[in-house]
């Protein structure tokens, strides 16, 4: 199973670094619609395996990345 990340930095290398997904606009948009939608699948199976507390936190954390590209 993956490792649980608590920071914001943490998260930002897992996705850029290990997973080398850009951050972009476009994927970042992607993201926060997706993880706001408490009917979409992926969601589902996020927070049933990450909890809502850490849904959360990413959504922050996404929110924080996108001021980043501003």
């Amino acid at each position: 199973m993956a490792q649980f990340v608590n920071t914001y930095d943490d998260w930002r290398h897992c996705i850029t670094v290990l997973c080398r997904i850009p951050l972009t606009e476009a994927y970042i948009e992607e993201r926060l619609a997706a993880l706001r939608n408490p009917a979409d699948h992926g969601t589902q199976k996020f927070v049933a395996t990450w909890g809502e507390a850490h849904r959360e936190r990413v959504l922050g954390w996404f929110e924080w990345a996108k001021r980043d590209l501003q």
